[in-house]
């Protein structure tokens, strides 16, 4: 049986505490004056009563001081709990759970930096949709990445969005207003790589008619983004090398020396350290990428950013459209080996067979349709030990219940058959954004 707890107002505690630590210093300079016996009764009987009087003024005075340090919090969290953005159910649970005004002021707080963050990452990052804390988490490593001129490696699945996260740390560096020259190196055929690298010649090989410049050169003094890098070829990697380390090349069929000052960015969508176990990718090379590095989550961890990115494809639509609740619920509950690029590709297709403007259920293709609570345990990694299985499960049936209560927390509780606080605890443990299916819905 828990022992119940009892609250008491911080007008009433830190008075006391004030006035505690008081008559604690009174009470050891009596004994002290009792022990020596230096001094008459009526003195001792005189500081007595002065100890009182300092323990009542000391009170006094610590009561002024938390009112006058705690009345402007409170203004502000009153004002701050009527904006419409903010999240009012959270705060009242707590409120109705614990009581103590720490606790309320704590949650008011996060809630407040939260809402803050988005707008920063909203305003910072127009051109990147999404507001989950793994998203905002790769904003904070981009303004802290972009200012400096080191080399960036970025990793991550295939459409997660290497190439925007490269425009962005381009965008917010020292090189903006220069040049920003990308190259996909598989797009290019293996012969002609070095030379869109490097540039030739005339007469270097056949049907170089004339000199042409590389892309490095074609970069100097902007950035340059090599993605999929890791599809490079080891002899050209070994050039790589050399331009990265020395700020110097040879144009194919050419002997003399160029030096360029570029910011170099790469992307792979593999992972580069198991290459260069197995011998295709050059190890030096490897660790003269990964100065600074920047991994972008997949679709399925960061499943609050699936509404808004929805809401953004529907909005580039060539008719008006809106998605119904069940359909979102299925792409929610979808794993997303695709990503982006898929839940994009899914849309579109779906915004055009939609009748009457509205995304029903049957248009979303079958292997989506699982919904939250029918997606198969098995998308998790085979790694992945029975507590992240069952945790998984549990978050799909909890943003199944808020899908279906339209966002509302204390529907969502009452339909799953547990506390409104509980809920709570579980959607901050699992950084569920209910203001995205609120507006999903």
């Amino acid at each position: 049986m828990k022992r119940p707890k009892i609250n008491v107002s911080l007008y009433v505690l830190i008075p006391v505490i004030f006035s505690g630590i008081a008559i604690f210093a009174i009470i050891i300079t009596y004994r002290m004056m009792e022990t020596y016996a230096q001094y008459p009764v009526e003195s001792i009987s005189y500081l007595q009563w002065w100890s009182l009087g300092i323990a009542v003024f000391t009170f006094l005075c610590a009561l002024l001081i938390t009112w006058l340090i705690l009345q402007p919090i409170k203004q502000f969290i009153k004002r701050t709990e009527n904006l419409p953005v903010f999240p009012k159910s959270q705060i009242e649970s707590v409120k109705s759970s614990k009581g103590d005004d720490l606790s309320a002021f704590n949650t008011v707080f996060e809630q407040v930096t939260n809402i803050l963050s988005k707008v920063e990452a909203k305003e910072l990052f127009p051109e990147i949709v999404g507001q989950s804390k793994a998203v905002r988490g790769i904003f904070s490593q981009v303004l802290k990445i972009a200012p400096t001129d080191a080399t960036v490696l970025i990793t991550g699945e295939s459409g997660t969005g290497k190439e925007l996260i490269a425009q962005s740390i381009y965008h917010h560096s020292m090189r903006k207003d220069r040049p920003f020259v990308k190259l996909n190196c598989v797009a290019i055929p293996e012969g002609l790589l070095e030379s869109e690298l490097f540039g030739h010649e005339k007469g270097s090989f056949t049907g170089a008619t004339a000199q042409k410049k590389g892309k490095f050169e074609l970069a100097n003094s902007g950035t340059i983004l090599l993605d999929e890098i890791g599809d490079m070829p080891l002899a050209t990697q070994a050039k790589l090398l050399r331009v990265l380390q020395e700020k110097e090349f040879e144009r194919v069929g050419g002997t003399r020396s160029i030096r360029v000052d570029v910011r170099f960015m790469a992307s792979s969508n593999k992972q580069l350290p198991r290459l260069v176990q197995d011998g295709s990718f050059r190890e030096d090379l490897f660790y003269r990428l990964n100065v600074l590095s920047l991994y972008l989550p997949p679709l399925r961890e960061r499943r609050e950013d699936i509404p808004l990115l929805a809401e953004y494809f529907l909005s580039r639509a060539s008719k008006p459209v809106k998605i119904s609740p069940a359909a979102l619920q299925s792409l929610i509950g979808y794993s997303w080996p695709g990503n982006i690029r898929e839940l994009q590709n899914t849309i579109e297709r779906a915004a055009v067979m939609a009748e009457n403007g509205i995304i029903q259920i049957h248009h979303i293709p079958p292997q989506m349709t699982g919904g939250v609570l029918g997606q198969s345990v098995n998308e998790l990694p085979e790694t992945a030990s029975i507590d992240e299985r069952l945790q998984d499960i549990e978050k799909k049936i909890i943003v199944d219940a808020l899908i279906r209560a339209d966002g509302v927390q204390v529907k969502a509780a009452q339909s799953l058959g547990i506390k409104e606080r509980s809920l709570w605890h579980r959607i901050k443990k699992y950084d569920i954004d209910v203001t995205a299916i609120k507006k999903s819905t």
